[in-house]
């Protein structure tokens, strides 16, 4: 999830476990190591686009690191809180190493597991398996689940008082356990879909929508084909119909591509990442779209792809890394057609 989400989420826990007299310094952190795991955006390459798409939610976001990553940010908490400043501005301030630990550790441990509750895809069990674990059942932004938090572990600051914390954190597994009962509403409205289509569901994918929960995307394969439409799960289910577009093929679609070139391995890199939901872009035929994301929950209008090289490339090479795509904004009219979909 988004920064302050993680940050909130830790301070909530660490906040919990710690003193009336103590509330800040777990709230502090406990965020900030709530939000340590993603500073492995920072393994990058300007060579290879899709290095970060592997190290994103990677070794930092595994269980079994948990110890190692909340030990590292204790280190520096530690000698930082020892610093001449720190003692001469706020000389009650010390905590022993043990209990920085403690709330780091507890801060830490908070940041995959609620990655994993997103769509995105975390490696929990990182190195035994590569596996992208989400459940799908947050949007990786959404204010309903990280003001409340926030306001409460700030409440339980100002009060002295770590109940506060403690309804902070229950307040945010109520809301996650909640939208597993969204997620299984969305799915019950997909199979009836799909039935009523006379489709046989090979696969399929059920992601909330962004920044709330009521509106959700729907995608299933069937017949060599992605169908991807939207539901909007208030009091009843009301379906929004999108369309469909074709699985990619890579032999079908890109023949000219040199099975062992590097085009063909990113291709293949960029199947684990999107969990092979992946198609050829209607707009552009040298695009490839990961399936799953799109601004309108029932269009295939992906917000990102990777860019192949065309069938004759100058140099005659298929050996560079394929390219990077990302759409980081909105335009006015999708973001009209968005709100409409969520508060019509």
């Amino acid at each position: 999830m988004d920064p302050i989400s993680q940050a909130a989420f830790g301070a909530s826990l660490s906040q919990s476990f710690a003193n009336r007299s103590r509330q800040m310094s777990a709230l502090v952190i406990g965020a900030l190591a709530g939000m340590a795991p993603d500073l492995d955006i920072f393994i990058r390459s300007e060579s290879d686009p899709l290095l970060f798409l592997e190290f994103h939610r990677q070794f930092t976001h595994s269980l079994v690191f948990i110890p190692v990553g909340a030990l590292i940010c204790a280190v520096v908490f530690f000698a930082f809180m020892r610093s001449g400043w720190i003692r001469h501005k706020w000389p009650n301030s010390t905590l022993s190493f043990a209990q920085i630990y403690l709330f780091s550790i507890l801060g830490y441990a908070t940041h995959g597991l609620l990655d994993a509750c997103t769509s995105y895809g975390t490696q929990l069990f990182w190195p035994f398996s590569n596996q992208r674990v989400a459940w799908n059942v947050v949007s990786i932004i959404d204010p309903l689940f990280t003001l409340p938090v926030a306001v409460f572990i700030l409440i339980a600051v100002y009060r002295r008082k770590p109940l506060y914390a403690r309804i902070a954190f229950a307040y945010a597994i109520l809301f996650l356990s909640f939208g597993i009962i969204q997620k299984n509403r969305a799915g019950e409205a997909l199979i009836d879909l799909a039935q009523h289509r006379g489709h046989q569901i090979e696969r399929m994918h059920i992601k909330p929508s962004f920044g709330n929960r009521h509106v959700w995307k729907l995608i299933y394969e069937y017949d060599g084909r992605f169908y991807v439409d939207a539901v909007r799960l208030l009091w009843d289910k009301e379906i929004m119909t999108g369309s469909s577009i074709r699985k990619l093929d890579v032999k079908r679609d890109f023949p000219w591509i040199p099975a062992e070139s590097q085009q063909a391995k990113d291709i293949e890199r960029f199947r684990w990442f999107s969990n092979d939901f992946l198609a050829v872009s209607a707009h552009d035929e040298s695009l490839i779209s990961d399936v799953r994301y799109s601004f309108i929950p029932n269009r295939i209008n992906s917000m990102w792809g990777i860019k192949i090289k065309q069938r004759f490339p100058d140099d005659g090479n298929f050996n560079a890394h394929v390219l990077y795509e990302m759409k980081n904004s909105l335009d006015k009219k999708t973001r009209e057609q968005f709100l409409d979909m969520l508060f019509r």
